[in-house]
């Protein structure tokens, strides 16, 4: 499976790029780092966001996109523009019918590192030394990216198994109660 993980951010979004399976090595296909100027207006920031990651799409063809889910802050407008970019990378992922996921900081840092509570450091050492990679990746955004990809990888699958097996569950409940 190929990901797409993108750490969303109006100035600097990550974008990194994970072949795998659960199990399997995972092999680094791209990193990188989309920034758009801050003194540009927000719609010609977003519009460069949207091309930027457009980009990486028609490039990486990944299988799925995984985006980090905005939480709140105590900052406003820092989340309003996460938020937004956050926004344009799954506008991306659906015009070119690629399924989105969203992780939340806490499930991606328990993912990588085996605690919900690692700071940016650990994460970024255990995203390189999964990834076998000479040196870490940076900036910040463009490690968290990567471990967006690999979060999904291992966690993922098993939540849309058993979205399916729900979803299943549910329509034969409902077939059964309609006859």
């Amino acid at each position: 499976m190929r990901v797409l993980g993108i750490d969303p951010g109006l100035t600097r979004c990550g974008v990194g790029v994970v072949d795998g399976t659960v199990g399997r090595a995972l092999t680094m296909v791209h990193v990188g780092v989309c920034r758009t100027p801050p003194d540009l207006d927000i719609a010609r920031r977003l519009h460069q966001l949207e091309q930027q990651i457009e980009v990486s799409v028609l490039e990486h063809r990944p299988d799925v996109v995984a985006v980090e889910r905005v939480f709140s802050q105590h900052n406003v407008r820092t989340v309003m523009g996460t938020a937004q970019a956050s926004g344009v990378a799954m506008v991306v992922a659906a015009r070119h019918g690629i399924p989105v996921h969203l992780h939340t900081p806490s499930e991606v840092k328990a993912a990588v590192t085996g605690s919900g509570r690692a700071d940016k450091a650990q994460v970024t050492q255990m995203v390189t030394r999964l990834l076998r990679l000479t040196s870490a990746p940076t900036p910040a955004d463009a490690a968290d990216a990567l471990a967006l990809a690999i979060c999904h990888i291992w966690r993922g699958g098993a939540q849309t198994r058993l979205q399916a097996a729900v979803e299943a569950q549910s329509a034969r409940t409902t077939g059964t109660v309609a006859r």
